[in-house]
């Protein structure tokens, strides 16, 4: 069985084709939902700008969302306190 799906995302008026993984196309539909509901939030809450500056709120919007769960999300810091203590429980195992 073929692991690619074509699909086409819509955006207003523009419509994007994409062929992509089977198993990514929910979250590709998502990421469609994400960016009309932001857009949609920006065109109402902003009236009279034009489509370029609805677009640019909308990507900086998301991308902020992005680093915020990027940091935390971050386990960097937890694995940091337990590889000494993993090194613990490794020295005495190898002790009995």
């Amino acid at each position: 069985m073929d692991d690619t799906l074509s699909i086409t995302l819509h955006f207003g008026s523009w419509t994007l084709p994409m062929t992509i993984k089977r198993d990514e196309e929910y979250v590709y539909r998502q990421a469609e939902k994400l960016i009309k509901e932001r857009f949609s939030f920006y065109t109402s809450s902003y009236p009279g700008q034009n489509t370029e500056m609805y677009l640019v709120m909308t990507i900086l919007d998301i991308a902020v969302q992005s680093k915020r769960h990027e940091t935390t999300n971050d386990a960097e810091p937890v694995l940091q306190q337990l590889r000494p203590l993993l090194a613990e429980v490794e020295a005495a195992l190898i002790k009995k």
